[in-house]
């Protein structure tokens, strides 16, 4: 055995988890979304039957309204959920994302939804969807209902009554 091996060896020092955090933060920071697209990037990919596109702004207000009402427990994710709370007679504002590939997966629920008289309205991403929603992956489409399970508003109300304004405005049944 050779001299440095016979040492004792040191421990290594433990450091608390707020000196770990603040050391992670100082050495990895983030730069400025410069990879993260912009909105018109984004409507470059959306599908063909993506109508009626939200604007900009209206895109903003649907993913808050999105995010308030998956925090209140208001909020159906998913073409399957969806439909589902369709059947059972949910009512409120449903919210497709237009970039969802292959077509086939949402094409059937612009015409399930007008048969149901739910307002609906197309967002660019649906990355962008699924993150306001607060899960991890991509969301197609979400349900926002209109009354909690106990029969309170949601919370978001002037966001939610503006969004479902702009979508009956598109809506060819109320014509």
């Amino acid at each position: 055995m050779s001299d440095s091996e016979e040492g004792p060896k040191k421990k290594k020092q433990k450091t608390s988890k707020k000196d770990r955090k603040s050391t992670d933060t100082s050495t990895s920071e983030k730069p400025s979304d410069t990879n993260t697209p912009t909105y018109e990037e984004r409507c470059l990919a959306i599908n063909i039957i993506s109508s009626p596109l939200a604007s900009k702004k209206s895109t903003k207000k649907a993913h808050k309204l999105v995010r308030k009402a998956s925090q209140s427990k208001c909020l159906r994710r998913g073409v399957k959920e969806l439909v589902k709370g369709l059947r059972k007679g949910d009512k409120g504002l449903a919210i497709l994302a237009g970039d969802v590939f292959p077509i086939d997966v949402i094409s059937h629920l612009p015409v399930l939804l007008e048969e149901h008289n739910i307002p609906y309205i197309f967002v660019p991403s649906k990355r962008d969807l699924g993150a306001a929603a607060c899960t991890k992956r991509p969301t197609s489409c979400v349900l926002i209902k209109d009354k909690k399970n106990d029969g309170k508003e949601i919370d978001g109300k002037d966001l939610y009554d503006a969004l479902t304004e702009e979508a009956k405005a598109y809506d060819p049944n109320s014509k």
